[in-house]
């Protein structure tokens, strides 16, 4: 799943060039590293399933651009309070409080804007616009967000902790695999299937999350540790311990694997690409 150069590439065409402070900040944000999981995801689903990954290249940067302003929020005082992110300091650290807010919105009505430049049927693209918003809205992220907020300083089970992370890791990642199948035309029993792969990853991704927070370090991370324990937060380490939580990102990592076998083409890079986010260092 090599297509980080492109997808870098076409963000920045996509992204600002004018010099005011709330465009610098989204530029700030979108270029400061990251790993483009979900982009990368939507692009070789897309190809996987027989499409061309290069007329998907519009919604791909629209996730990441979802991606981002959620960071922002997600890093911003009244929210998570971090004043890292990726090794630098966060946006509302960098460019202040208010105009990371409006650095965070504008990413998301860009992120629609550039979804419609796809060169993708009008049937398809409406379809793939909807699932977007769906993913992005209080149905999915902002609800998990919403739920994560109020388990702040209370003992939650590990279903309900399942929940939030659904919503508020694993949307956008099902987005992202979802989104692939229908830019490439798939059938239901595809777009079922990526869903499944997406469920397993998104919860073993947050599992190796919790993890990282309790056993790395910040130069490692390129983000405070701890911060979890400091807010109060249950997490899959709180709740079932180190080991257990391992063991459950094992299970959950050969589960999306076996999912892929509903799929004809070549998926060689989405079981190593599950593989790879479960040994993640940072």
């Amino acid at each position: 799943m090599n297509y980080l150069d492109e997808i870098n590439s076409a963000l920045k065409e996509y992204l600002p060039t004018a010099d005011d402070v709330v465009s610098q900040a989204m530029r700030y944000s979108v270029e400061n590293g990251g790993k483009r999981i979900r982009p990368a995801l939507l692009l070789e689903f897309c190809r996987v399933c027989g499409g061309d990954y290069k007329k998907a290249v519009p919604f791909a940067c629209a996730l990441e651009m979802i991606h981002t302003y959620s960071l922002i929020h997600d890093d911003l005082p009244c929210m998570d309070n971090d004043d890292f992110r990726r090794g630098k300091p966060s946006c509302h650290i960098a460019f202040g409080e208010e105009y990371a807010l409006l650095a965070g919105d504008a990413l998301l009505t860009l992120a629609f804007e550039t979804a419609m430049k796809s060169n993708l049927s009008a049937e398809i693209t409406v379809k793939a616009a909807k699932e977007l918003a769906k993913a992005a809205g209080v149905m999915g992220m902002v609800g998990g967000q919403v739920l994560d907020l109020q388990n702040e300083g209370k003992k939650v089970g590990v279903s309900d902790l399942q929940k939030t992370d659904e919503l508020k890791t694993g949307e956008l990642i099902r987005a992202a695999c979802v989104l692939g199948c229908v830019c490439a035309g798939a059938d239901d029993k595809k777009i079922a299937a990526a869903e499944k792969y997406a469920h397993d990853i998104g919860i073993a991704f947050q599992i190796v999350d919790d993890i990282l927070d309790v056993t790395s370090d910040e130069e490692t991370l390129g983000k405070p540790i701890g911060s979890d324990e400091e807010n109060q937060k249950s997490t899959y380490v709180t709740l079932l311990g180190i080991e257990k939580s391992r063991k459950t990102a094992e299970e959950l990592t050969l589960n999306a694997q076996k999912a892929l076998d509903a799929f004809d083409g070549d998926v060689s890079s989405l079981k190593d690409f599950a593989e790879k986010l479960k040994n993640r260092k940072n």
